[in-house]
C-alpha cells in the first residue's frame, strides 16, 4: 500500500470512514448525533434502494457512514464485530447523561486502569466511552 512504510505524508493510507448498516435511520442519527454528539457531515441517496448518512465528530478526519437500505431487510451482526470507540475527557457527564435516559452500559472494570463505559446504540451494536486525557485521542 501507498505510504505503508513511511506512515506520514501525503500518500500514507489513512482511515476514512467505518459503515454501520442500521434499522431505523432517525433512532440510529439521534443516537450519533443527540448522544454521541457526531454531527451529519454529508447525505447520498443510492437510487430507492439505500441512503447513506456520513457522520463526523469536530475535526472531521473521520467518518461513521450509516447505511439504510429501504427495503427493511434483517441483518444479523457478524460474529467478528467488536465495538465502536468514542472519547470524552468527562466521563462523568456521559455516564449522567446515559443514567437519564434510562439505557443500560456496563462500566469499566477497575483493573483495567481506564475509565469507559458501554452502551448499546440502537441497532445493538456495542459503542464505547472512553475518559481521555488532553491531548490524547484514546484508544
Amino acid at each position: 500500500m501507498p505510504g505503508r512504510d513511511e506512515g506520514q505524508g501525503e500518500d500514507a493510507v489513512k482511515m476514512l470512514h467505518t459503515c454501520l448498516r442500521v434499522r431505523d435511520l432517525a433512532k440510529s442519527i439521534e443516537f450519533y448525533c443527540g448522544f454521541v454528539g457526531l454531527h451529519e457531515v454529508r447525505r447520498k441517496a443510492i437510487g430507492d434502494e439505500a441512503t447513506l448518512v456520513f457522520l463526523a465528530d469536530e475535526d472531521e478526519r473521520y467518518t461513521l457512514e450509516l447505511t439504510y437500505n429501504h427495503d427493511n431487510r434483517e441483518y444479523t451482526m457478524g460474529d467478528q464485530y467488536g465495538h465502536l470507540a468514542f472519547g470524552t475527557p468527562d466521563l462523568a457527564s456521559v455516564e449522567a447523561e446515559v443514567k437519564r435516559r434510562g439505557w443500560e452500559y456496563w462500566p469499566s472494570r477497575p483493573e483495567v486502569g481506564s475509565k469507559y463505559l458501554f452502551v448499546c446504540d440502537p441497532d445493538g451494536y456495542d459503542v464505547e466511552i472512553l475518559e481521555t486525557k488532553p491531548g490524547r485521542a484514546g484508544g
